[in-house]
């Protein structure tokens, strides 16, 4: 089932690269950006990761957080965000139960024929869990829309509309 705007997002319960679990629960009351990507380290990947580092103060703030979630373990997420000085939580789903409850697990990824990674895409959950933005890529190689992202927050008031 493809999720989309006025559904109720998926729980999640997931490690960040400190090991500590971080459910999707932990952010009630307040704005989510969660973005599903393939692989630590790959170009496309990094890119995405860096387009959300870079803009760090409209994604986490008072009103708004932001995670990523790959496939990838704890371990590799934790030197993934040390080398792009991510400041935000990387999550492993690992047992692909996030990815399978958000309706993006990828059953082979063009790239190398691999199975089981993550669909790059982007969800804004509100603070009352419901999805207020959802687009999930068929090409790993495309980013998501980061405009039409920020004009969703903006819509939550997360964001000024200057």
């Amino acid at each position: 089932m493809t999720l989309k705007k006025g559904d109720k997002a998926p729980s999640f319960k997931l490690f960040n690269t400190e090991k500590k679990e971080i459910s999707l629960e932990d952010f009630k009351g307040k704005n989510l950006i969660v973005h599903f990507f393939p692989a630590a380290f790959t170009g496309v990947c990094t890119a995405q990761m860096c387009t959300v580092r870079d803009a760090i103060g409209l994604y986490h703030n008072d009103k708004c957080d932001v995670v990523g979630i790959s496939v990838d373990m704890p371990f590799t997420l934790g030197k993934f965000k040390e080398m792009q000085n991510l400041s935000f939580n990387l999550l492993s789903d690992f047992n692909k139960e996030a990815s399978n409850a958000f309706d993006v697990l990828c059953a082979s990824w063009t790239a190398m024929n691999l199975k089981g990674v993550s669909k790059r895409s982007a969800f804004v959950i509100d603070g009352n869990g419901i999805i207020q933005y959802a687009e999930v890529l068929e090409n790993a190689s495309d980013m998501p829309n980061f405009a039409a992202i920020n004009e969703t927050l903006k819509t939550l008031g997360v964001a000024s509309s200057n």
